[in-house]
């Protein structure tokens, strides 16, 4: 772009200073004095168009410049006026027409700049360019090499002048036009190209499209529509094989194979068979063996298309052959019953049924079945050994599954030495590099699960040096990923004094004032979700009788029940009843007291989920945007912080990294709302030294995995950083 401006600017000054010499002005009757009046007043609209207060356009910043620029088109405009008055081959209707389209080419460009769709220094190209175009008008010749020659808003307003429309070369030119506007906006050049199926460079651009986008030329060429069918027609090899696939009733199964299917590695027919027992092994299995080779290739700097198509029916497959199952047996006791439908698959496979169905796998199943497994299967045992013959493919999130799961020290011990502390560096390396914010957060999720004190300094000192690296190459967004983990980290260590609140600009982590969670009226409203299971009965009932003294007032309601406090804050509990889930009886509830709370402007400022994880989803889906304290109480409930985060970006999460416990849920219930119906702010690390204390026996390791606010380091990142964007900071 800066090129292009460039560009016009040299024309513009050289426009200026080869100015045409004045033609002389041959009598202009009485009839068509009117016409070049027109064009007058034109003009002089044009220089107003900045400031009515300018005599002068400003095409450039250098007012000299300018006025020279000004005298240049003055006198363009005058020759055009004068060759048409002079000319002895135009008839009076035609001089019309020809006053007619300089006028329109004037009031176009004031038109187009007042819809910001040409810049000033647009201004003096296109009076030359429509000069050059009045010529060969006038000559009977093309106007196709002017249309080439300049850019595309230029090139707009030429075809829609009066004069040019009938020129022998305006289907040309009109199709260049489109083929420029394709060069410009490469990712819409499909939905151009609905518009101009026709174009005489559609081939060539469908082309293009084909290697940007597989996914999106796929959609079109089923569509039954013109372009549809002109896809159809491309007779280059990589269009006519996702034109078939489009066409194929399998063709999305086929999909995720397409460059393995174009450079031939495998065909159609190879792939059929399998497709003819989709809910078997063996498609899993292909998709994960091209996987792999697709990683390969992309760690060799490689892009195979259609890869992110493969990941997602990868994910899909994964979920729905071998997840949901192995989730459904969470209470058999057997882990031969349990865990037989993935008794065929291999490490890798295993591997890539984890990391791809993170969000879904429950933390049993990965820690008693999917962990262990990958280990039992692999012959060397080798950490590294294993993560090699995967290319690395998405290692990361792996590391960060197994620290939040309590694995990672064993996985790490599954390596050498040396080849774990490179593992580490690199986990932390590049995560400016990517699209997104995923990795780091990954990164920022793990460190609070990394006890391995020497790992932990390590990745500390990683981050350090990358937060060098990103100064010195002047990478800013380097610098404030890497800025934000390091003061993470630093105030992580408990040997840190680092305020982190004060230094990453966001609201307090450390506590929740009580202020934050009244309500206009100074109540504070908490919504339960409960859900029918088996273990409903004992862990509600417990939390009713926690309530059933003088402090507390319980009504029952037909769905939930309403708990409020008889003195102290005003805070009321609501929390739907665990009704049958065979029935949906429980859901019914909930959306009862959905509907109850909201039609009477009551906002929870504090959420609980009680049940399985399973039934966690469900909970984040209702989950209110006014929620400034959300209690996860459920298993793995701290896989979901960025879920919950997207609904709730200020919201203080308390979850647990493993098992949690009916009976901790409860004691922090206890803790917190003690806290505020004593008109106290909730202090969350007063909170958790207080229950230390008093949790004893099981249950002491079981409390230590749940995570509190002020450490939750993922939720941490995300906040600084959209913080951080916001602020427009040197370091953003």
């Amino acid at each position: 772009m800066k090129k292009f401006y460039l560009i016009v600017l040299l024309l513009a000054v050289s426009i200026a200073s080869f100015a045409q010499q004045e033609m002389a002005m041959p009598p202009i009757p009485l009839m068509r004095e009117v016409h070049h009046s027109y064009i007058e007043t034109s003009l002089r609209n044009i220089t107003k168009l900045s400031s009515v207060a300018d005599s002068v356009f400003p095409v450039t910043n250098d007012p000299k410049l300018n006025q020279s620029i000004h005298k240049s088109i003055r006198t363009y405009v005058h020759n055009m006026r004068a060759i048409v008055e002079s000319s002895t081959k135009l008839s009076d209707n035609e001089k019309y027409i020809w006053l007619r389209g300089i006028n329109d080419l004037l009031t176009g460009f004031q038109s187009a700049w007042q819809a910001r769709i040409i810049r000033n220094i647009m201004y003096p190209g296109l009076i030359k360019a429509f000069y050059e175009c009045m010529q060969l008008e006038l000559e009977g010749k093309s106007i196709l090499p002017i249309i080439e020659q300049n850019e595309l808003e230029i090139g707009n307003v030429l075809i829609q002048n009066y004069c040019l429309k009938n020129n022998v070369g305006i289907e040309a030119a009109k199709d260049v036009l489109v083929l420029k506007t394709c060069q410009r906006e490469p990712s819409n050049i499909l939905k151009i190209l609905t518009r101009y199926p026709n174009n005489r460079y559609a081939d060539s651009l469908i082309t293009i499209s084909a290697f940007r986008n597989q996914e999106e030329l796929y959609n079109y060429a089923a569509a039954p529509n013109t372009l549809g069918q002109k896809i159809q027609q491309v007779e280059h090899p990589l269009v006519k094989l996702i034109a078939t696939l489009a066409r194929s009733k399998n063709g999305r199964m086929y999909f995720p194979f397409l460059d393995d299917l174009y450079q031939n590695k495998i065909t159609i027919g190879q792939i059929a068979p399998i497709l003819d027992n989709e809910s078997s092994d063996s498609y899993y299995k292909l998709l994960v063996k091209t996987r792999i080779g697709y990683a390969e290739r992309m760690r060799k700097g490689d892009t195979p298309m259609a890869a992110k198509t493969l990941v997602g029916k990868l994910r899909g497959k994964a979920v729905e052959l071998y997840i949901n199952e192995i989730n459904a047996l969470h209470d058999e006791s057997n882990p031969n019953i349990r865990f037989k439908k993935i008794d065929s698959l291999n490490p890798q496979e295993l591997y890539y049924l984890a990391v791809l169905g993170e969000e879904e796998i429950y933390t049993s199943s990965f820690v008693s079945g999917v962990y262990p497994r990958i280990f039992a299967r692999f012959k060397s045992g080798d950490a590294d050994s294993l993560l090699q013959t995967l290319h690395y493919d998405f290692y990361r999130k792996f590391l960060k599954m197994s620290a939040a799961y309590n694995t990672l020290d064993d996985f790490l011990k599954r390596m050498s030495k040396p080849a774990a502390q490179k593992l580490m560096r690199n986990f932390v390396n590049g995560l400016e590099k990517t699209g997104s914010l995923e990795d780091a957060v990954d990164v920022a999720d793990s460190y609070a699960s990394i006890y391995n004190k020497d790992i932990r300094k390590l990745i500390l000192s990683q981050v350090q040096q990358n937060l060098k690296n990103s100064k010195t190459q002047k990478d800013k967004r380097g610098e404030v990923i890497y800025h934000l983990l390091n003061t993470i980290f630093v105030s992580a260590d408990s040997s840190g004094k680092t305020n982190l609140s004060a230094s990453l600009g966001i609201n307090t982590v450390y506590n929740m004032p009580l202020k934050e969670l009244q309500n206009a009226s100074g109540r504070i409203i908490i919504q339960q979700y409960a859900y029918g299971d088996k273990d409903a009965e004992s862990y509600f009932g417990a939390f009713l009788a926690r309530f059933s003294n003088s402090n507390w007032r319980i009504v029952r309601k037909p769905y939930w029940v309403e708990i409020s406090s008889a003195r102290g804050t005003p805070v009321t509990i609501y929390a739907n009843l665990p009704l049958d889930e065979t029935k949906d009886l429980d859901a019914m509830a909930q959306d009862s007291l959905n509907y109850y709370l909201e039609t009477n402007g009551l906002q929870p400022t504090m959420v609980i989920h009680r049940g399985h994880s399973y039934y966690l989803q469900q909970t984040i889906d209702q989950l209110a945007p006014s929620a400034k304290v959300v209690l996860l109480g459920s298993c793995g409930g701290y896989q979901k912080l960025n879920l919950v985060l997207d609904i709730c970006p200020t919201a203080h999460i308390i979850s647990s990294k493993q098992v949690a416990a009916g009976v901790l849920n409860q004691a922090l219930i206890d803790a917190i709302t003690d806290q505020i119906r004593l008109n106290k702010d909730l202090v969350w690390e007063e909170i958790w030294q207080k229950l230390q204390t008093r949790v004893t026996g099981g249950y002491k390791e079981k409390f230590e995995d749940y995570i509190p606010p002020h450490k939750n380091l993922g939720a941490i990142f995300i906040m600084a950083f959209n913080k951080a964007m916001e602020k427009e900071s040197p370091l953003n």
